[in-house]
């Protein structure tokens, strides 16, 4: 089994670990806002349960239906994560109305704070771990769920340190205007997450770092031909997408210009991981700037 669909396995198990003892939490203390930090946990095993079937989708190999692969499935398992971050929050704005004129009283549970607190460590190791292996793998989907967690991490000290004052002070409506900014930041977080993968369901291009990377290499390779232009990308998933066309002289025997189109792709394939590089040679008359290597 691949690593990352590993990794993704795993962060079904850790979710649901969280989200059993934040729940505890919850019923311990009577809190509003560890209710929120709770439906947020349930969110992530949710989450993540998704990211495993993306994965699993993502890898398989290319075939007669699919010639460019499945790795767009994983944006889909991004996207239901930014629809259900959105619907975790509008839940949590409908308990802070309900419980606003006639507030829950608060137990100050020793028990409960320790468990969202624990809860809240170990979120925040695995956090650390899924921004490792997303990066690592370049997965929209383990990423997506890394930076949800990053916010469900910060979110929780905050909450956690807000219920212990909302208990100390005996102001229960610090409860639900701790419950109220968790939701708000939640929303954010959502927002974000599907701004992203729309971009990559949309063909965006490479960052521009990546890009400027591919022209280099482009440019260092394509010695003996006159130009390469129309450098075209898009990211897929994990997999990155370049065509672009090169004009070669008229009369470049057919072997020379597919030996160094073969150069391109090798110095390309280096650079930049799981890559699919597609050439289009044309002739000197084509040109459109001579003396470029690369427009």
């Amino acid at each position: 089994m691949e690593r990352s669909q590993r990794v993704a396995i795993g962060n079904v198990g850790i979710s649901v670990i969280v989200l059993a003892l934040k729940y505890l939490a919850f019923v311990l203390t009577g809190s509003i806002a560890l209710y929120s930090d709770a439906l947020e946990s349930v969110v992530n095993v949710a989450t993540s349960i998704a990211a495993v079937i993306a994965l699993r989708v993502s890898a398989k190999p290319a075939d007669a239906a699919h010639p460019y692969g499945y790795a767009k499935a994983e944006y889909f398992s991004a996207v239901i994560v930014g629809v259900l971050i959105v619907v975790a929050a509008l839940t949590i704005f409908r308990e802070v109305y309900q419980n606003w004129f006639e507030p829950s009283p608060l137990d100050a549970s020793p028990r409960g704070l320790a468990m969202n607190a624990a809860a809240g460590v170990i979120n925040a190791v695995w956090c650390l771990v899924l921004f490792r292996e997303g990066r690592r793998a370049r997965s929209p989907a383990l990423l997506a769920d890394a930076k949800h967690l990053l916010t469900d991490v910060l979110s929780s000290g905050g909450v956690l340190i807000g219920v212990v004052l909302a208990i100390a002070t005996g102001w229960e409506k610090l409860d639900l205007i701790l419950a109220g900014l968790v939701a708000l930041n939640i929303l954010w977080s959502g927002w974000g997450v599907l701004k992203e993968s729309v971009g990559g369901l949309m063909d965006q291009a490479v960052p521009g770092e990546t890009l400027a990377r591919i022209r280099a290499r482009i440019a260092e390779e394509a010695t003996g031909a006159i130009e390469a232009h129309d450098v075209r990308t898009r990211q897929a998933g994990r997999m990155t997408f370049v065509d672009f066309h090169l004009v070669v002289p008229g009369d470049m025997a057919v072997r020379e210009a597919h030996a160094i189109c073969d150069r391109i792709e090798d110095a390309l394939e280096a650079e930049v991981s799981d890559i699919l590089v597609n050439i289009h040679v044309e002739p000197e008359v084509k040109a459109k700037q001579a003396g470029i290597p690369v427009l």
